[in-house]
């Protein structure tokens, strides 16, 4: 018996994301701590198989759907489940179906970026939560973020996924509170990854972790003020500016893909030196963040890798999604929130000199917070594995 682990999950094209893997890895792993298989499901399922480990099955058949598509597509598969009708022989979705026929749950594990701007996630998590209800196989929903853009129709879908969950959790306040407005035991809880392979010391990197979405801000403009906060990071610190591509090629030496070609944009821009570290693997990633003298970050997970470890954070917000996420990952360890993208020329200067001046009172915070998120984190592992178990409270 197993549970099935949906994750954003997949290297495509030799690229590799980083906090997707992240998530999905640390949610293995908990239920492998607990005596528990996992099947994962991905998009591309021999990687991922031979990168974890397990078995994996494809997705679901919602990449590339239109919303009135993706509706039929989920009304064919829910009814699949409930044996209302037959899938075709050669039909993606099979394998799964069969996955949940013989699991004992199913985890939608962290990251399912549930927002209107992606309907294929919101369709393709909220019908395998309903796959599995229709099979009476329980459901877990794991340190998600919900919106902030859900228009009434993917609200209604991500809602019918959490109250069908036997538990659920979120990882920040803004998340919680739209969570429980469907039911109110919705747990807030640290991101899922925040504790893969933790451990690192100072190794004097300014490193750098940066997503090219700039929310149709000139890029000319927003990777200006982005150098221009760099240098001066660099003066302050000390440290040797690196460069970490979360979304970047993993075989590829060429900086023309993902993260990297913004890096390298940035680093043409530069008055000091600067390195490149290849993207590598989940914890890699960790390694490296939590290891820094300081980070400088657009990206989500850098700062979930980072903050625990009480690395500075300079963390930059371009968009109400954006702010949250990161607002949620550095609150979570009493760290600055994010600098919005449109005053970082204006406070980004006085932001690094006040997190390099108080980095022992930013570790401090965070080694204070440390051992609550941990038990707290245990807590909800153990449950997830109880109600795998059938145990009840």
């Amino acid at each position: 018996m197993h549970v099935l682990v949906i994750g954003d999950v997949g290297v495509i094209d030799g690229m590799m994301h980083i906090g997707d893997e992240a998530m999905f890895e640390a949610a293995v792993a908990e239920l492998r701590d607990r005596g528990l298989d996992a099947v994962g499901v991905s998009s591309v399922p021999e990687e991922s198989a031979e990168r974890y480990g397990i078995r994996c099955v494809p997705r679901l058949g919602f990449a590339g759907l239109d919303r009135e598509a993706s509706a039929a597509r989920a009304e064919q598969l829910i009814a699949a489940a409930h044996g209302a009708q037959q899938l075709p022989d050669d039909d993606v979705a099979l394998p799964a179906l069969e996955a949940l026929r013989t699991a004992t749950g199913l985890l939608n594990a962290g990251g399912g970026n549930l927002a209107s701007r992606w309907h294929a996630h919101v369709f393709e998590r909220s019908t395998l939560a309903s796959m599995a209800a229709a099979l009476g196989v329980p459901v877990v929903v794991s340190g998600q973020t919900f919106g902030p853009d859900l228009d009434a129709a993917d609200a209604e879908l991500v809602a019918g996924m959490v109250r069908t969950a036997a538990i659920a959790s979120v990882r920040e306040t803004a998340s919680l509170e739209l969570a429980r407005g469907w039911r109110d035991d919705v747990r807030l809880v640290v991101d899922d990854a925040s504790f893969l392979d933790a451990g690192a010391v100072d190794d004097g990197t300014l490193l750098v972790s940066l997503s090219g979405w700039f929310d149709h801000r000139p890029a000319e403009v927003v990777e200006a003020a982005i150098a221009r906060a760099v240098d001066h990071a660099a003066s302050i610190t000390g440290a040797t500016v690196r460069f970490h591509a979360h979304f970047g090629p993993l075989d590829d030496p060429a900086p023309t893909r993902g993260d990297a070609a913004l890096h390298e944009r940035l680093r043409a821009r530069l008055t000091v030196p600067s390195e490149v570290l290849p993207t590598g693997s989940s914890r890699d990633g960790v390694r490296l963040a939590r290891g820094a003298r300081m980070l400088v970050t657009g990206r989500y997970h850098p700062a979930v890798f980072a903050a625990p470890a009480g690395v500075p954070v300079l963390a930059l917000a371009v968009d109400e999604y954006t702010r949250i996420k990161l607002t949620g990952a550095l609150g979570h360890w009493g760290a600055r929130p994010p600098v919005p993208i449109d005053e970082l020329d204006a406070v980004g200067a006085a932001t690094i000199e006040t997190l390099h001046e108080g980095r022992e009172l930013v570790r401090a915070a965070a080694a204070e917070r440390e051992p609550a998120h941990r038990a707290a984190a245990s807590a909800w592992w153990d449950d997830v594995a109880a109600v795998f178990r059938g145990v009840a409270d």
